[in-house]
């Protein structure tokens, strides 16, 4: 997962080796792809090291589609956490949910690139240590978000009682169904980003953007596509090559 360093309001989550367990399986979200658009999620890990704040740190896996199709790349993960192939009786009812609160043992690494960093899972295994990992309690899954007050800052994982856990792992535009940002300039005015073809999308990010993001000031309209467009250009670097296979 492509993390900013250079944000004063988002930190990757620290290089590690050791326990993990598994907090959330985020909802299904539409990318593009040079396949065209496909649904892909993501699993969160909470690790067994912890902020200033006491909160534990989180990492999240890269976005898989959900197919155990032998090509995909969701397949050998899985096959990595359990430690072994799932049954076929296994995958006929298998459901990414059952997975919460499983433990694992993980590596993460940081890449970087063009000053950035990505905090990325190198190595998942089966935990087996005598005091697995239990969740914290204080991250609040995605799909739940909706249901917290309104007064709760973005990114922030739990209300009052929880000592304010802030997920500053990931940008909270990622929350955000940003394929639904509607196009206000160009050819393509009055349509949706989901829209457009990749090569539309292209379009809009080599020929608008970059003047876009140069004006000083940019209106409503513009920050929201300006972050749909960069959106979709971190889905495009993020999709594993062998998960670009039919669902």
């Amino acid at each position: 997962m492509k993390i900013k360093s250079n944000s004063g309001n988002f930190q990757p989550c620290p290089e590690y080796t050791g326990a993990a367990v598994c907090v959330d399986v985020t909802p299904l979200k539409t990318v593009q792809t040079q396949f065209g658009p496909k649904e892909k999620f993501r699993f969160v890990f909470e690790i067994g090291e912890t902020k200033d704040d006491g909160s534990p740190w989180c990492v999240w896996s890269a976005p898989f589609t959900p197919s155990y199709h032998e090509n995909s790349a969701l397949r050998p993960f899985l096959k990595k956490w359990m430690g072994r192939e799932l049954s076929a009786k296994e995958t006929e009812n298998f459901d990414t949910e059952d997975l919460l609160g499983r433990t694992a043992h993980i590596t993460v690494i940081h890449e970087h690139s063009d000053g950035e960093i990505y905090a990325n899972i190198a190595l998942i295994q089966p935990d087996k240590s005598a005091s697995p990992l239990k969740p914290s309690g204080k991250y609040i899954r995605q799909k739940d978000r909706a249901l917290q007050p309104a007064t709760m800052p973005a990114g922030n994982g739990a209300g009052a009682q929880g000592g304010g856990y802030r997920r500053a792992e990931q940008p909270a535009a990622d929350a955000a169904d940003l394929g639904a940002t509607k196009i206000h300039v160009g050819k393509c005015k009055g349509l949706e980003v989901r829209d457009l073809s990749p090569e539309q999308v292209g379009a809009l990010i080599a020929n608008w953007l970059p003047t876009a993001k140069a004006n000083a000031k940019p209106t409503a309209d513009d920050k929201r596509l300006i972050a749909a467009l960069e959106s979709w250009q971190t889905a495009q670097r993020e999709q594993p090559e062998s998960d670009d296979v039919p669902y």
